[in-house]
């Protein structure tokens, strides 16, 4: 007969007789509860036996109304009661091990999503030697090369190459990041179409939210870390940088601002829009950054001083960056230097150019919109739970 664990068992096993393993969390003289990393089970046995929390055990017994009933002991490993922090008491008490199957169903639902687009799954390298050379973001070296601090520029030479439509499940990694939305390592799911605008890629990011958030919490709604709860049905109000500014910062020209004065900016925007935005009751967009704030995105065609970027904002959280490409190699080769340029001035890492995916340019790309959602995050919020830690198996301060 075939060992069950505890989350196996189902209501058709109901009156039958099983054998079920796992692992035993509490004890008293003729019962136990046993788990696995998803659920636990009562087990009550014919005879007094004599079990100790941490115990390893396979039981045989009918399965009865949720309960494993006059049981017989068939196999035990003794083991001590777990203590403090360790991998048992958060997996299998504090709920980890639950999270960890709903990003499974919800990775399952995004996949779902994309095929009924015909997009493609695509896997590029996680180290290379150029990793990019975005002003706020450090890479962690590795072996003479960088890992990855996003799959950007590789899954744009695909697109080159006459990949149409592509998404990626992408591990990535930044230096010093940590906090209750970062880790040094995180996954990133991001996709791109090809000969496509704005209207298509904001409707992915409407619906793969929604989708994500019903696949683990059965409807469209996102939980904030302080309890509030925001309606994630499509469709998302979309409000321009300008008009943020004007109504959380009592500023009338926030591109004028960032252009002038990038610092005012970044401080007006971290400490009175961003909060505003938190306020809101549902997720939006905040679209049409100013034109330095933007590196690989397109300029508006209807207004150059803006670029056709967005980012989704809920309860604060920003949950992704995303925009029209940026296809002219010329200017993108201008901006990279401006911005290696900037990171030399700071202080901070230089790394080389990417004349790979500067030279799959000049091939030509075809016009194109992207997004890098946060994957962690929309879990985070569709669990309602306080960090990405909760929903990630190994986050960096339990390596």
């Amino acid at each position: 007969m075939r060992v069950l664990s505890p989350s196996d068992l189902r209501a058709e096993h109901g009156g039958q007789s099983v054998l079920v393993g796992g692992r035993v969390i509490a004890a008293a003289d003729e019962a136990c509860q046993l788990a696995d990393a998803f659920t636990k089970l009562t087990v009550t046995f014919a005879a007094r036996v004599a079990v100790d929390p941490g115990d390893l055990l396979v039981v045989a017994g009918e399965y009865q109304n949720g309960s494993l009933v006059r049981s017989t002991l068939a196999e035990r490993s003794a083991h001590p009661t777990p203590r403090g922090d360790g991998d048992i008491g958060r997996f299998m008490l504090e709920g980890v091990g639950r999270r960890l199957s709903a990003r499974a169903d919800a990775r399952v639902a995004a996949r779902a999503y994309f095929s009924a687009e015909q997009f493609l799954e695509v896997e590029t390298p996680l180290r290379v030697p150029a990793p990019g050379v975005d002003l706020h973001l450090d890479a962690i070296s590795a072996d003479g090369g960088h890992l990855i601090t996003s799959p950007e520029l590789h899954m744009k030479r695909l697109l080159v190459a006459g990949l149409p439509r592509i998404f990626q499940f992408a591990r990535a990694s930044r230096a010093e990041e940590f906090g209750q939305l970062h880790e040094p390592e995180f996954t990133m799911l991001e996709w791109y179409r090809a000969f496509a605008g704005l209207p298509e890629i904001l409707a992915d990011t409407e619906q793969l939210v929604a989708t994500v958030a019903r696949s683990v919490a059965g409807r469209a709604t996102l939980t904030l870390p302080d309890g509030r709860v925001l309606d994630a049905t499509p469709p998302f109000a979309r409000v321009t940088v300008r008009e943020a500014f004007v109504e959380h910062a009592g500023i009338h020209d926030a591109v004028d601002l960032a252009l002038g004065d990038e610092a005012r900016y970044f401080e007006l925007l971290v400490g009175r829009v961003e909060p505003g935005l938190a306020r809101e009751s549902r997720p939006l967009f905040l679209w049409q950054y100013p034109r330095n704030q933007a590196s690989l995105a397109r300029l508006s065609d209807s207004d150059p001083s803006v670029a056709e970027r967005f980012e989704l904002y809920a309860g604060g959280v920003e949950l992704c960056n995303g925009f029209a490409e940026l296809t002219d190699p010329i200017e993108q080769r201008r901006r990279f230097e401006h911005e290696r340029a900037l990171r030399e001035q700071r202080g901070r890492p230089s790394y080389p150019l990417d004349e790979r995916f500067l030279t799959a340019l000049q091939a030509g790309m075809p016009r194109a919109v992207g997004n890098a959602l946060g994957f962690d995050r929309l879990l985070m919020l569709a669990l309602g739970c306080s960090s990405i830690a909760d929903v990630i198996a190994f986050p960096a301060q339990r390596l």
